[in-house]
């Protein structure tokens, strides 16, 4: 910074006659980091996103700091709060403007994709398909049905239906075998 020459009036050399001089760089700094947070939550509020909230504050910082004295800012933490401010906007506006570039319906589509569940219509379709299996299961003899639902519902080993059933591994094998081509036959037929 240059001062005037008689180093009694601290005023800078560069500054306009007529305007007030905006704080020193070591107190623009610690006018900064005084309301830093402050600043912050005013521009999230403003945009609802708190990492461009805090890229705004820090871009307000720098066009702050390197302010002309002609900027003319009679209260410095106002100038700095109006500086968040536009920017801000100028952020939000972006944003609008880039989403109104996307697809028209990638809203709607990416909202489906982080949904964690299957369509109305897969589901709908499901449900007939499980009903249809329920129908063919409780076509089956009881040992066949015990044996289908052991294997594919419980998840128990041929070994453990044979024990179950009391049967040996090579019958609860065909039992499971019969009740599984029963019910493909039957979920194809429709």
């Amino acid at each position: 910074m240059r001062y005037s020459g008689d180093g009694r009036s601290g005023r800078r050399a560069d500054a306009r006659p007529g305007y007030p001089e905006l704080p020193s760089d070591r107190n623009r700094l610690h006018l900064f980091v005084a309301h830093r947070s402050a600043l912050v939550s005013y521009a999230h509020r403003i945009l609802g996103d708190r990492g461009h909230a805090e890229d705004v504050v820090q871009e307000a910082f720098l066009r702050f700091d390197n302010a002309a004295p002609d900027a003319d800012p009679a209260e410095p933490l106002a100038y700095l709060y109006r500086i968040v401010r536009n920017l801000s906007v100028d952020v939000q506006r972006r944003l609008h403007r880039d989403r109104a570039r996307q697809h028209p319906d990638a809203e709607r589509l990416f909202a489906a994709v982080q949904e964690d569940r299957p369509a109305v219509e897969q589901e709908v379709a499901a449900r007939q398909e499980l009903r249809a299996l329920a129908a063919a299961l409780e076509e089956l003899p009881p040992k066949v049905q015990a044996a289908v639902r052991l294997h594919r519902f419980e998840g128990c080993t041929i070994r453990q239906i044979a024990a179950q059933l009391d049967v040996s591994v090579g019958q609860a094998h065909a039992l499971v075998i019969q009740g599984l081509e029963h019910c493909r036959a039957r979920l194809h037929r429709r």
